[in-house]
């Protein structure tokens, strides 16, 4: 077997390989090393670093994706330096805002509970707004429309229709239960549809009730001109009258009907028919 001097990539110190290793190293395009020490020594492409921590003045390696403005050879030194440059908060005692227990968390009130009594609402305030939004609409409200006090309501009275009586009205009917006239003499199915009437008959915007749609099968609530007007008061909450839904809005896309579809939420708590028609 023929042998050949090739050089060390590494230490170049020249040394002996047989040829068949070199022709075959040089076909590969792989590098000459005399050593294992030595191939490893020059992949090492590790960085020598001094320990930032003044009292330790350590040497390591580091590798360059590992480099950070702070280097440490250990943990411990690194805690040292940390805890030196940030020390620990004292923790702050504070009192609970309602019970007056001591709390080291930096909150106003100590519990839940303490929270919901503080931000609670008395009888009195239950029926001041009851009555106050009576005086300003001119008629009972529902539940969504008072948000904040519902819970309280039923806290205090039992149930909100108990708070509508102590308040000295009648409450609502439930809903779809009794029919509702509206201001405009239609007959309206709820309250809510009641709502839609009068905020078109107060806009007087010419409308009509329960107009059929084509087939004769089916009614919408209201048409105003070309427009279809419907309520989905129970939307979500009955299969069937989801699917109901569903046929109506189905017929209007395939005849190219123009739909208005109002829910709960555009009406409670706050009425947006304003942004909607």
């Amino acid at each position: 077997m023929a042998f050949s001097f090739v050089t060390c990539l590494y230490c170049n110190k020249n040394f002996l390989k047989d040829n068949k290793h070199i022709n075959e190293n040089l076909k590969l395009g792989n590098n000459f090393y005399c050593s294992p020490q030595c191939q490893y020594s020059f992949k090492d492409k590790k960085t020598e670093l001094t320990c930032d921590n003044l009292k330790c003045d350590s040497k390591f390696r580091r590798k360059p994706k590992d480099i950070s403005p702070h280097n440490f050879c250990s943990r411990s030194c690194a805690v040292s330096v940390n805890n030196s440059l940030y020390p620990k908060k004292v923790a702050t005692i504070r009192k609970c805002a309602f019970c007056g227990n001591r709390m080291f968390k930096y909150r106003t009130y100590c519990s839940v509970r303490c929270s919901a009594e503080a931000h609670s609402i008395n009888k009195e305030e239950v029926i001041d707004r009851i009555i106050k939004f009576y005086n300003n609409n001119g008629r009972v409200p529902v539940k969504r429309e008072m948000y904040g006090i519902y819970k309280a309501a039923r806290k205090y009275f039992g149930t909100w229709n108990n708070a509508i009586e102590v308040a000295g009205f009648q409450p609502n009917p439930v809903l779809f239960a009794n029919h509702q006239v509206a201001n405009d003499g239609h007959i309206c199915d709820s309250l809510a549809e009641k709502l839609i009437d009068d905020y078109l008959f107060e806009k007087s915007i010419s409308h009509e009730r329960s107009v059929s749609y084509p087939g004769g099968i089916y009614t919408a609530d209201f048409k105003i001109g070309d427009k279809l007007i419907e309520y989905f008061g129970l939307a979500g909450e009955h299969k069937r009258y989801d699917e109901l839904r569903i046929i109506k809005q189905r017929i209007t896309k395939k005849l190219k009907l123009k739909l208005i579809e109002i829910y709960p939420k555009d009406l409670y708590p706050h009425n947006k028919l304003d942004s909607i028609l």
